[in-house]
């Protein structure tokens, strides 16, 4: 039966295929296959790997033990455990979030997620529940859909654990982050996310894995996850597609 429906995928790959030609995901050029990039694009984007800080994810110019942090988690340490992200915030990044986040390319879903599970191996793994960044209901209304929560339930399909997309609630439908300063941004942010009661039986005494999509200063996954963990998460680990290195506060 496995076989069968591994036999069955393929075929549908093939007929997907023939109907439309696989493109790079960024620039549209023939590939070999759906979900892919070219190997111009490829090289282009900056993944994200060790040596970083075991806190935050900051990559590090030199090696470091496995267990060292940034300044900056030293001096002020997260409200979350850890923090990946698989790529950083660059030019092809970039054009691939924002064509995902208001493009409608959707279709980019299954490649997008399959980033996230190699960048946030480590977490998965202790992960028991998965939950996405929320986003306002107007906004949603207007967006149609939640970019980080389509990327959490692939991941939640790609390792088999629980995700809950209405674990997290945004309470105040607060301007939008972009141009605002790292205080801004909190301020902005302050008091707009809560778990509703109803769901906090879902996350007492569970190991949290946050999905968002690009973090910028930070603001909105400290938000989310001091609110998962005043409802009870014993931890809050954070996946992120893209990140934004900035030395603006």
């Amino acid at each position: 039966m496995q076989a069968m429906g591994i036999l069955i995928r393929r075929l549908g790959g093939g007929v997907v295929d023939a109907l439309l030609p696989p493109l790079c995901l960024a620039c549209r050029e023939p590939v070999d296959r759906q979900g892919t990039l070219c190997a111009e694009c490829w090289t282009r984007i900056d993944f994200i790997g060790p040596p970083h800080c075991a806190c935050c994810g900051l990559p590090f110019s030199f090696e470091m033990t496995e267990q060292s942090l940034c300044a900056a988690c030293v001096a002020s340490p997260p409200p979350y455990g850890r923090l990946r992200a698989a790529m950083r915030y660059g030019d092809v990044g970039r054009k691939l979030i924002l064509g995902y986040k208001h493009g409608d390319q959707l279709h980019m879903t299954p490649a997008l997620a399959g980033w996230l599970e190699r960048a946030g191996a480590e977490l998965l793994a202790e992960a028991e529940i998965i939950v996405p960044v929320p986003l306002h209901r107007w906004r949603l209304l207007r967006r149609r859909y939640n970019q980080a929560a389509l990327l959490a339930l692939a991941l939640g399909r790609r390792r088999g654990l629980p995700v809950a997309v209405d674990a997290l609630a945004r309470m105040r439908n607060t301007r939008s982050q972009g141009g605002l300063r790292r205080r801004q941004r909190l301020r902005n942010l302050a008091g707009a996310m809560a778990v509703p009661p109803l769901k906090r039986s879902l996350l007492a005494g569970k190991h949290v894995l946050l999905v968002d999509d690009v973090v910028t200063t930070g603001a909105t996954i400290a938000a989310c996850a001091r609110a998962l963990r005043a409802a009870g998460a014993v931890q809050v680990d954070v996946i992120a597609l893209a990140r934004v290195f900035t030395t603006g506060d």
